[in-house]
Order: structure tokens, then C-alpha cells, then sequence
């Protein structure tokens, strides 16, 4: 069973060793450079890896990736689609043969997609990126996904426990061109609700609240927009938008009917909670902090944020008792949020503080 590991890259020379380094175990690498001018292809080159060069213009991500899928050679079995900037843990491949059924045709294995400054994992959710070397296109310019195109009904899809991904973006590289790019998606594909929401989550994080509201608005209008997780994102951004435009009324109206929507999930209690804590509801804060709490499974998909999963619960919450006059509760909480942040000043000296408040009581 031959594994091809295939990419797309450009002026990202600072990772091809680590990259390499990581996806050794492939049977084959084949990357497509895109124009890079330091010497990443070069170096790509020298480390044993197939390297195309060739300009993408007008620039899409789903051209760019098919493009490296098509340079992939054609007795490849499996096809490992990964970036320069992300890391496999050893012993991936073995993994994935492993996995690996008769009729399968893409596999799932686990993502960490962010981490926290002190190095711990942040976002983390499973991704679907490795499929069968045929029956499958990339789709949309940017936020590109897989597509059946292959004939006959698609295979099932395998999952492959251990096998881990890691991501460790390059902050210097710009996502100026996203907007544009999902843009074009959405008046491609109007239809299509993962575009909408995706571009919508694009404007709130430009602060452009009223086309962040107006375009999620349209995502859950969508006749396919069903999936629940996703729904109750879009309403959260809608409250945080309304929020930072002093809309309260509205705000707290989409918090409750993005929890209503998604009561499994940390995220809308955890937003809701920091709003109440904004306008000083302790005991709101309280319930709702309690309420993310209480779940303790996190989800594999991407609607997964690290605040929610990290010290962000209980730091509230030691706040909210201390102004409740529950100091032993405040201690105690403010310990649990150490337990994830054991560096936090903040969070430390607060602890303190409780502590010496107890000692006076």
C-alpha cells in the first residue's frame, strides 16, 4: 500500500527540514512550489522530495491543491494532504495502513489546530484530509474541502486512532486575501452554508459587525445550514457582534438561542458567561459557567475553542464568587484555572488575594 504525502507551499524554507523530518515516512512527497524566491524548493529538493514549480493565477486554494494532487503518482494507494507549517508525530504511517479497509476512502484523525503561548494544545478537533488517490477534488478558493467526484457511490471513511497532526502557523504570513477569496465563494456557491458562515466569522474577526450579522443571519436561513454546532456558532457571533455595536438586548437573545440551539457544547455558555461578566451578573456567571462545566467530553469537530476547554470557566468563576462574598469558592476556582494556566500572573495573584482575604476572615 503506497502512502503519497502532497502539498502546496511558497517561501516557507524555516520548515521544510521539520517537514520533512515528519512525513519521511510516506512512500513519496510531492510538493507543488507556487513561487517561493528563498530556496524552499531547493531545499525541498535536496531533503528527497518531487518538487513542481508553478504560478497559480488568479490565486485559489482548490486549483493550487489540485493541481499537487494531479503531480501525485498514479500507482499511489492512500494521499496524505498536509502544509509545510504542520508536523505528523511519528509512527502516522503504520497508524494509517493500519486503519486502512477495503472500500475505504478517506480517513479522520486528530488535529491540533492552535496552541496556548505556554505551549499547551488550543483548538483541537478531527480533520478528514487524507482520501484515496483517486475519486476526490478539492472545492472552493479558499477553506478548500474534499469532494466526491469518483464514480459510484463514496466509500466510508476510516478513523485512525493515534495518528496526530499538528499545526504551527506562521504569524508573519497575511490573511488579507481570505475576505476576497470567500467573497468569491459565497457569489460562487450562494447556497453553500459552510461558505456563508465561514465568511460571516470572516467579517466579525474584522470587526465588521453589521455584514458579520447581516451574513450569518443568511447562513441560518439556508435550507442545508442544519448542522447544530455550526448554527450555534453563527448565533454566537451574531450575540458578539450585537455586543460590540451595545445592541445588550439583542446580544443576550442570540447567547440564549445559541445555547438553546447547542446545549452539548462549552462554547455558548463559556460566551455568554464573559458578556454576563462585562455587565457584572455574577450569578449569571455563575450559572453558566457551572453549565459549561458540567460537560466534560470534548467534541472532535472543529467548533472547539481552546477558552472554553482552558482556564477561561473558572477564572470567571472565581471572580464572580469573590464578588458574590464566596471566598472559599473564589480560591477554589481560581486553583482550577491555574491547573491549565500555571503562569498566569493574573490569575495568581488573585489566588493570593483570596487567600489572604480568607486568612482575615
Amino acid at each position: 500500500m503506497k502512502i503519497a504525502v502532497y502539498a502546496i507551499c511558497k517561501n516557507e524554507a524555516k520548515f521544510v527540514d521539520r517537514w520533512m523530518d515528519s512525513m519521511s515516512e510516506a512512500d513519496e512527497i510531492t510538493v507543488l512550489d507556487t513561487g517561493s524566491d528563498d530556496g524552499t524548493a531547493e531545499m525541498l529538493r535536496k531533503r528527497g522530495a518531487r518538487v513542481f514549480e508553478e504560478k497559480i493565477i488568479p490565486w485559489r486554494f482548490d486549483v493550487a491543491r489540485n493541481r499537487s494532487l494531479d503531480l501525485v503518482s498514479p500507482d499511489a494507494d492512500i494521499c496524505v494532504c498536509t502544509d509545510l507549517d504542520e508536523v505528523l508525530h511519528p509512527g502516522w504511517a503504520e497508524l494509517l495502513r493500519k486503519a486502512w479497509k477495503p472500500g475505504a476512502t478517506l480517513a479522520t484523525y486528530r488535529y491540533t489546530w492552535s496552541f496556548t503561548p505556554d505551549g499547551k494544545e488550543g483548538v483541537v478537533f478531527w480533520y478528514s484530509k487524507v482520501h484515496s488517490r483517486y475519486g476526490y477534488r478539492w472545492k472552493h478558493p479558499v477553506h478548500e474541502v474534499l469532494e466526491w467526484i469518483g464514480e459510484g457511490p463514496e466509500g466510508f471513511t476510516v478513523t485512525v486512532e493515534g495518528m496526530q497532526l499538528d499545526h504551527y502557523p506562521d504569524a508573519a504570513k497575511s490573511r488579507a486575501q481570505y475576505l476576497e477569496l470567500l467573497e468569491m465563494s459565497v457569489k460562487e456557491e450562494p447556497d453553500d452554508d459552510r461558505n456563508m458562515h465561514y465568511l460571516g466569522r470572516e467579517y466579525m474577526f474584522r470587526r465588521r459587525w453589521d455584514d458579520c450579522i447581516a451574513t450569518l443571519k443568511k447562513h441560518l436561513e439556508l435550507p442545508t445550514a442544519t448542522w447544530l454546532d455550526e448554527r450555534a456558532a453563527s448565533m454566537r457571533f451574531i450575540a458578539r457582534s450585537y455586543a460590540m455595536k451595545g445592541n445588550k438586548k439583542e446580544a443576550k437573545i442570540w447567547y440564549m438561542r445559541a445555547i438553546t440551539e447547542a446545549p452539548y457544547l462549552r462554547e455558548p455558555y463559556t460566551d455568554f458567561a464573559s458578556f454576563l461578566y462585562s455587565e457584572r451578573e455574577w450569578e449569571g456567571v455563575l450559572y453558566f459557567t457551572g453549565a459549561a462545566l458540567a460537560i466534560k467530553e470534548r467534541p472532535r469537530s472543529y467548533i472547539c475553542e481552546a477558552a472554553a476547554w482552558g482556564s477561561l470557566p473558572d477564572d470567571l468563576r472565581s471572580i464572580a464568587f469573590y464578588n458574590t462574598g464566596r471566598l472559599k469558592e473564589a480560591l477554589a476556582a481560581a486553583e482550577s484555572a491555574l491547573n491549565f494556566e500555571p503562569n498566569n500572573v493574573r490569575i495568581k495573584d488573585n489566588a493570593e488575594f483570596f487567600r489572604k482575604e480568607l486568612a482575615k476572615a
